[in-house]
């Protein structure tokens, strides 16, 4: 699986809608400029967003982008599989599948490429954007609780200081 860049603006650019969920319209540039996704190429893809049925736009002066559900409704999956398409490395879990059966010499090779889809898509399908704002997500836990713990490591070790030099 790999995202490209379309993909990772459309994910930065919904996360951003999902901060100001409850907050009305977001116009383009205000979304481009916080953030720092080109403007020409966030209107293309939040276009593709809204024929998607993702988000919806709002015309006039108080104008812009809003998501259409929840932010808890939206999984990171569905975004990522309109912008950049299955999430497999061979095209999709059907076909790796027929691989498996097809390939007896190499159905171990494509058994763990399935399990690599599947442990992806289960990810993927179980995050959705209320998670991320909200910081939820496993490795944003995982990474918040390592880092509180290296930093409580650190604090109790004071570097010495000997004439101006440090000294390990």
């Amino acid at each position: 699986m790999k995202i490209s860049q379309k993909g990772l603006y459309a994910l930065q650019a919904m996360m951003m809608l999902a901060r100001h969920h409850h907050q009305g319209a977001i116009k383009i540039r205000d979304i481009a400029y916080e953030e720092g996704l080109p403007e020409k190429f966030l209107e293309l893809i939040l276009l593709e967003l809204k024929n998607a049925r993702m988000v919806e736009s709002v015309r006039g002066a108080k104008g812009g982008y809003t998501l259409r559900r929840d932010p808890s409704d939206l999984a990171l999956s569905e975004i990522i599989r309109l912008i950049d398409g299955p999430l497999a490395p061979f095209g999709d879990a059907e076909h790796l599948r027929e691989l498996i059966d097809r390939d007896l010499v190499h159905r171990a090779l494509y058994t763990v490429f399935l399990d690599v889809r599947d442990a992806a898509a289960r990810i993927l399908d179980n995050t959705t954007l209320a998670d991320l704002i909200e910081g939820h997500g496993r490795r944003a836990s995982a990474a918040n609780k390592q880092s509180k713990k290296q930093k409580k490591e650190t604090a109790s070790i004071l570097p010495m200081v000997v004439g101006g030099h440090k000294v390990d």
